[in-house]
């Protein structure tokens, strides 16, 4: 009997390790397959789908590194890091810290909602009420401006980005930067239009939380965001400090230009932590991912209430909910946030339901078409039902749009594109030194491929809207050819 036993528990130790192997090979395939089949934003109708690989991409849009995690059946499945932090720097590895630019601000909106829960803070009070010695300015003097429009962009509240502070530059104060003073590089942050009636993203919105979070806590926000997001979150290698702490800099991936090489200096320095702020890894805001979902579905309350994880992933205006985009709905309902500092750009997007997600980061400034590439690729694996290449119709460019069309065209607060004539066509480089065929579609609206996004020329002297998801800014014609 004891040998009949001895050999019963042999076999099953073996069956066991065999579907670990089987388990472990089947994962590797996996990682491979994403590895090798980075896919396109949008492919032309009739053109073949061309996946490429991460090393060859990463090349090709001067990305020294990458780092990955994915999150499959409600749990972090793997992580991944790729390249080095800079040119002849150590590698990248699931544990390397960058900068997750705006993906600071969905964590900062968890923290204010923490406090709406503890009755600090109330969503549709006037914000100039919980703040002392700093109003926002606005043009309606009738019409206040809520934390709930500051969180979903409603606010009507002018600013949309930061360029960060290069190192040996005057660092401003939260107060400088909110009125535009010396050495502030951005204007003042201002309510200029009707709150409520308009969507219209502000990195400014959220300095303006900061400084109430900062105020009414009487801790200071980076320790605020430590006690009630981070820590409680298992975020461990995750701060809002800025500039980043000198111990930690040593595990930090540098930042690189368009064409791949180092910033000047290092990382830019972001006083606007609510916006722009925070040092993580990808494995951290997955973490966070999965504590959002959890908690939609009433499985954990770390640190919001099921009720106040919904109200967060409830869209308020234009898919956009408190701190976060949301896309469809049921077992398509996503919720996502884009991250844009100087030499960072990254990822983050997860199923409410499903369980799945990804959070991709680099440290390039056209890491934004390898991540979104990435992003792709595991929604292709792991068959999602959103994030896939979109095709799209191609119809000739007019011989009208050919000659219009050519010239320099800016976006306020956001810098410039171009546009040239190639041929019978046309190519724009949305960002320096990234040109690239600009499709026409049917209805007057032109497209790219390496992102989801459309340019509509239906304003005076060829201005337009360029949208990309959530994002909708005018642009105008400043220069001819």
């Amino acid at each position: 009997m004891r040998t009949n036993a001895r050999l019963l528990a042999i076999a099953t130790l073996l069956a066991t390790s065999s579907t670990a192997f089987a388990a472990d090979d089947a994962l590797a395939q996996r990682i491979a397959n994403i590895e090798q089949g980075l896919e396109p934003a949008v492919v032309v109708q009739g053109a073949p789908l061309q996946r490429k690989k991460l090393a060859d991409e990463m090349a090709r849009l001067g990305v020294p590194g990458a780092s990955i995690a994915v999150i499959h059946a409600g749990e972090i499945e793997w992580t991944k890091g790729y390249g080095v932090v800079t040119p002849g720097g150590a590698a990248v590895t699931p544990a390397t810290l960058f900068q997750a630019a705006s993906i600071s601000k969905p964590v900062t909106a968890m923290a204010a909602l923490k406090m709406v829960e503890n009755g600090a803070l109330a969503l549709d009070r006037d914000i100039n009420s919980y703040t002392r010695l700093w109003k926002l300015p606005r043009q309606y003097d009738d019409q206040p401006v809520t934390l709930r429009q500051l969180l979903s962009h409603t606010g009507g509240v002018t600013v949309h980005g930061f360029p960060g502070y290069a190192a040996g530059k005057p660092v401003p104060t939260l107060v400088q930067i909110l009125n535009g003073a010396a050495p502030a590089n951005t204007r003042g942050v201002q309510s200029r239009g009707k709150p409520g009636t308009k969507w219209q993203y502000s990195g400014g919105g959220y300095e303006v939380i900061q400084y109430v979070l900062a105020e009414r806590s009487g801790i200071g926000f980076t320790q605020l965001l430590r006690d009630t997001v981070l820590t409680p979150l298992g975020m461990k290698d995750s701060t809002f400090a800025q500039p980043l702490p000198a111990e930690l800099l040593p595990r930090a991936a540098l930042p690189h230009d368009a064409a791949g090489k180092p910033i000047a200096g290092g990382p830019h320095t972001y006083p606007e932590q609510a916006a722009a702020g925070l040092w993580t890894t990808p494995s951290d805001l997955a973490r966070f991912a999965i504590e959002t979902r959890r908690s939609a579905a009433g499985q954990s309350n770390v640190v919001l209430s099921q009720s106040m994880t919904n109200l967060m992933l409830t869209p308020v205006m234009n898919n956009f909910g408190l701190g976060l985009q949301i896309d469809g709905s049921g077992q398509q309902q996503s919720f996502s946030h884009g991250g844009s500092n100087a030499g960072y750009q990254n990822m983050m997007v997860a199923y409410t339901e499903r369980g799945d997600g990804v959070v991709v980061m680099t440290n390039g400034d056209r890491g934004g078409e390898l991540a979104g590439a990435m992003v792709r690729a595991v929604a292709a694996e792991y068959n999602w039902p959103t994030q896939r290449t979109r095709v799209r119709e191609s119809v000739p460019v007019s011989a009208a749009a050919l000659d219009a069309l050519p010239g320099t065209y800016g976006i306020a607060g956001l810098g410039d594109f171009t546009i040239e004539r190639a041929g019978d066509g046309l190519r724009v480089a949305l960002k320096k030194g990234a040109t690239e065929p600009l499709y026409a579609g049917p209805g007057g609206v032109y497209f790219v491929t390496s992102m989801d996004a459309e340019l509509r020329f239906d304003g005076p002297n060829n201005s337009g809207r360029l949208t990309a998801g959530s994002f909708n800014a005018p642009f105008t014609r400043i220069k001819q050819p």
